[in-house]
């Protein structure tokens, strides 16, 4: 581990320090390291768009824009090589959260989730995404044995 002396402004310091103690850290350090961890994810990397990945993406829609809801099925259903999952949440009268689990080439989820977001009536959508290698349905845990997982 590496020791690092960094000057930060008052201002800067008050802030993080309200950050300490409303995320529960022990100390700066640890707070420091989750922040820089945190802002070195949103950097974009190499190009690693044919690299497969997991993402989530969650979004607000109004349900009462005209055939939103039955646009957005079908963009799922034409996607079912990339959909492994979604809830859906009835938030108020006119508002719908979905949130939808995707696997695929980084690229492919990316492209499917600003279609998604970029809908008529979605008003608000972030896709999250990790990195994570194709499998082939065999499955290897903590404690040397394997079985197979079926996936849609």
């Amino acid at each position: 581990m590496q020791r690092v002396t960094m000057t930060i402004d008052d201002d800067l310091m008050a802030s993080l320090d309200q950050y300490m103690e409303a995320s529960g850290h022990q100390n700066r350090s640890e707070a420091v390291r989750d922040l820089v961890r945190a802002g070195l994810m949103r950097q974009p990397k190499v190009d690693n768009s044919d690299r497969h990945c997991i993402g989530a993406l969650v979004y607000l829609y109004d349900h009462e824009t005209r055939q939103l809801s039955k646009r957005l099925t079908h963009d799922h259903h034409s996607h079912a090589d990339l959909s492994i999952a979604a809830l859906h949440v009835h938030v108020d009268a006119e508002t719908c959260l979905e949130v939808s689990l995707l696997r695929g080439r980084k690229s492919d989820v990316e492209h499917f989730a600003q279609h998604v977001i970029g809908e008529r009536g979605v008003r608000y959508g972030q896709l999250v995404v990790a990195p994570a290698e194709a499998h082939t349905g065999e499955q290897r845990h903590e404690a040397g044995h394997s079985h197979g997982h079926s996936h849609a």
